[in-house]
């Protein structure tokens, strides 16, 4: 009988050893492919870092161009800003000028009246005498 208990335990000994053969096999596949997953992966963001450095170079060159552009432009919109209050002080003079006429051709249309009445009461009594 002892044999047999023996037998019987080398057996299951030599069953638990060929599940762990398998185990440590399909465990040493499954890290196989994890590293190969993690280097594909590591390479994928290396190249996503790399186009990621180059678009923001390339934006930073784009920002300084819009910078300088800018900066270019800015005096034309002083000079635009300028020029408008000018040409509101014009108008404002016009309308001055436009009032001072008006008021002046209200005056010499008044004298010219008074001027007619008085050369028609000259005639009027120059007839009488």
């Amino acid at each position: 009988m002892e044999k047999t208990a023996v037998l019987i335990i080398a057996i299951a000994f030599a069953v638990l050893v060929l599940y762990a053969i398998v185990l440590l096999r399909k465990l040493s596949n499954a890290v196989d492919e994890a590293k190969t997953s993690l280097q594909v992966l590591t390479s994928d963001i290396n190249v996503t870092l790399h186009q990621t450095n180059d678009i923001l170079a390339k934006a930073n060159i784009l920002v300084e161009d819009v910078n300088g552009k800018v900066a270019t432009i800015d005096p034309l919109f002083v000079a635009i800003a300028d020029l408008s209050e000018s040409v509101s002080d014009l108008n404002a003079q016009a309308r001055s000028l436009t009032e001072r006429a008006s008021s002046v051709t209200s005056g010499v249309a008044k004298a010219s009246s008074a001027f007619a009445v008085g050369k028609v009461a000259s005639k009027l009594f120059k007839k009488k005498d």
